[in-house]
């Protein structure tokens, strides 16, 4: 039997709040600017938050023909955008059977959701628009990244709330792994800034008033956010031989379910996902130096976190949210992270978490504030924590040139 084969990402591609491109993500990131702002595509005034990290510079038709807009709720675009931007970075031919597309979504095409229940409900018009199923469906940003590519291996979708886009790389991580393809898209996208989305999240009572300060004492909840990141992954060997730029090697994924409750965490869930992350990929627990939390900002998530973190890897592991910069984007929200994570380890730069004032003794972690910290380290995690009790982490490790 063959020995499983490495997987590295040699291709990155980003549509987010802090901007329409990687280079725009990871510029802000390092700044530690928050993409955090008032909403602008909703009229907030009958809410009690008002806001949301958008997406910055960002313009459709720079990217799509009228024609084509038809058929793309805008979480498919985003979606297809930065998986456009992913294959571009990587240099990869993706056609045929031997690449795969994975992404991850929690809600699928809201907008276009919204806009059909607008029009059957609130004006009594009786038909919606004749796209609408397709726009709405949550494969949609996979198939139109299949066409867009000439890609006909393995297309599918995770769902699993906000660990939707975590789980979508572990499973084209172990499908590369295992030989099922060679190359992947993977990654997840999400547009939710719509007046019935943000009317459901208003009565959860879990959104920030005003921004979102992980780990902070005064922390006052979630901030929604919005965009998409995908990721381009290969074997080790591939890259190699065609002498492509890695980024850093996905080594190990891990997923667990707590069990426990439909909204409150278990901190045993989240150590038990990483855990199995750093089994999964041949990693011992001293070898960690950073962290990407999940970090949502609320008081019930990072206490929680917290201590899952400090029970499995210790006090002094690095930590930080971007969820402060880039918003809490549900279900693309790991895909941004892991992101990050990777371009955390290829230029030695870790990102720091925005807007905190005030520690917490029960968030009591090596959390990165202010400034981005210049620190090599030789692999990180990056957590998703799902309402629902799911639970997945990707576990990354650098690979020096």
């Amino acid at each position: 039997m063959l020995p499983p084969r490495r997987v590295v990402i040699t291709g990155i591609g980003v549509v987010s709040a802090l901007g329409p491109t990687r280079q725009a993500f990871w510029q802000g990131l390092c700044e530690g600017r928050s993409g955090i702002r008032p909403i602008e595509t909703v009229d907030c005034t009958q809410f009690r938050f008002r806001n949301g990290a958008e997406v910055f510079g960002y313009n459709p038709a720079d990217h799509f023909e009228e024609k084509q807009l038809t058929y793309l709720d805008r979480f498919a675009q985003y979606g297809l955008v930065a998986a456009r931007e992913a294959q571009k970075d990587a240099g990869i031919d993706l056609r045929g059977d031997r690449t795969a597309i994975v992404t991850g979504t929690s809600s699928g095409g809201q907008g276009s959701l919204d806009d059909g229940y607008l029009e059957v409900y609130k004006k009594g018009l009786p038909r919606v628009h004749p796209m609408t199923v397709p726009r709405v469906m949550a494969n949609a940003a996979a198939s139109h990244i299949s066409m867009d590519f000439g890609i006909t291996g393995p297309s599918f979708t995770v769902s699993t709330a906000c660990s939707s886009s975590n789980h979508a790389i572990g499973q084209a991580l172990w499908l590369i792994r295992n030989g099922v393809v060679d190359t992947a898209v993977a990654g997840g996208s999400e547009a939710i800034f719509v007046f019935g989305f943000l009317k459901a999240w208003e009565a959860m009572r879990v959104v920030s008033p005003d921004t979102c300060r992980p780990f902070s004492k005064d922390r006052t909840g979630m901030v929604l956010g919005e965009g998409g990141a995908m990721l381009i992954l290969e074997t080790l060997d591939s890259a190699k031989a065609r002498g492509a730029r890695i980024y850093a090697e996905l080594a190990g994924f891990g997923m667990s379910s707590d069990a426990h409750h439909i909204t409150q965490p278990s901190a045993e869930g989240g150590a038990s996902a990483m855990r199995m992350a750093l089994r999964d990929g041949g990693l011992q627990r001293e070898e960690i130096g950073y962290v990407n939390a999940h970090g949502t900002g609320t008081a019930a998530n990072d206490a929680t976190e917290s201590a899952a973190i400090l029970q499995l890897l210790g006090p002094d592991v690095a930590v930080s949210s971007t969820k402060s910069m880039h918003g809490h984007a549900m279900g693309a929200s790991a895909a941004f992270e892991a992101a990050a994570a990777a371009l955390a380890l290829y230029h030695g730069v870790l990102p720091p978490t925005a807007n905190f004032r005030v520690p917490d003794p029960e968030c009591a972690v090596n959390l990165i504030t202010g400034t981005a910290r210049q620190q090599q380290v030789e692999a990180a995690l990056s957590n998703s924590f799902a309402f629902g009790g799911l639970n997945a982490c990707l576990a990354f490790r650098s690979i020096r040139a």
